[in-house]
C-alpha cells in the first residue's frame, strides 16, 4: 500500500485510535485543534486526510473555523469529522461546509477505519483520471493534453513503472533497469530520478498521485 498521510486534529486523541491508524499503514501526525496551528500543520504535512474533532473544548466555533480553513487550502485534503453533536442539522451543516464524512461519537474504531477507507477510495485520484499516456514510438509522455519533455533516463523510469502498473520497484530494480553494467549508480541515483520525474509529471510533486512511494520497499505506478 502506498503511504497515506493522516492528520488527526483533536484536543485529546485516544492513543488506541492513533495506534489503530498506524497499524492500518497510515503515516499519522497529530495537532491540537486551533485555526492557525492546523493551517500551518496542513501546509507542512500535506495530509491526504484530516480527522477533525468538530467540538473543541473552550472554542464554541473552533471546529467549524478549522473546517472552513481546510476547504480553502490550495490542495484541500479529505476531511472526516468526529462530532458529539447528535442533531441532524449539525451533521448536515458539516457536510455542506465541506466534510467528506461525519462520524457521531462515541463510535467504534472499526467504523472509523472503514469510513476513512471509504473516503480515501472516493477522494484519491486514479491513474485513468490523471490521463498518463506513453507513446513509445515517439518517446513522448503526455499528461492529459500536455506533452512532457523528459530526459532519456526519466523516460526509461516512467516506462519501467508503467510496464507493470501496481508492481513495486525497489531502488535496486530501478538501477538495474536504467544503468548498464558495470555501473556505479546507487539507490540514491534512483531516488534522484524519481524526484526529477515527479517534478515534471505530478500536479504537486510533494503529494504524488502517479508515482507512489511504498515505504520501505520502493515505488509503484498508481492503478
Amino acid at each position: 500500500m502506498d503511504v497515506v498521510r493522516v492528520l488527526v486534529c483533536h484536543s485529546h486523541p485516544e492513543p488506541t485510535l492513533l495506534l489503530e491508524l498506524e497499524r492500518e499503514g497510515y503515516d499519522v501526525t497529530t495537532v491540537e485543534c486551533g485555526g492557525e496551528a492546523v493551517s500551518e500543520r496542513v501546509s507542512e504535512a500535506k495530509p491526504d486526510l484530516v480527522l477533525l474533532e468538530l467540538s473543541i473544548p473552550g472554542q464554541r466555533h473552533g471546529g467549524w473555523k478549522v473546517l472552513a480553513a481546510l476547504r480553502e487550502t490550495p490542495h484541500p485534503p479529505a476531511v472526516v469529522v468526529l462530532t458529539s453533536l447528535g442533531r441532524l442539522d449539525d451533521r448536515v451543516r458539516a457536510l455542506n461546509a465541506g466534510a467528506d464524512d461525519v462520524i457521531l461519537q462515541p463510535c467504534d474504531l472499526v467504523e472509523v477505519k472503514a469510513r476513512i477507507r471509504a473516503v480515501l477510495r472516493r477522494t484519491r485520484p486514479r491513474l485513468a483520471e490523471l490521463a498518463l499516456t506513453i507513446d513509445d514510438q515517439r518517446k513522448q509522455v503526455w499528461i492529459g493534453e500536455r506533452c512532457v519533455t523528459l530526459s532519456p533516463k526519466e523516460y526509461s523510469l516512467v516506462s519501467l513503472l508503467a510496464s507493470s502498473p501496481g508492481r513495486v520497484f525497489s531502488s535496486d530494480n530501478i538501477v538495474e533497469a536504467l544503468w548498464s553494467k558495470p555501473s556505479y549508480a546507487t539507490g540514491q541515483d534512483a531516488q534522484k530520478y524519481v524526484y526529477l520525474l515527479r517534478r515534471k509529471i505530478e500536479r504537486d510533486p510533494t503529494r504524488p498521485e502517479i508515482i507512489l512511494t511504498v515505504r520501505g520497499f520502493g515505488y509503484r505506478l498508481a492503478l
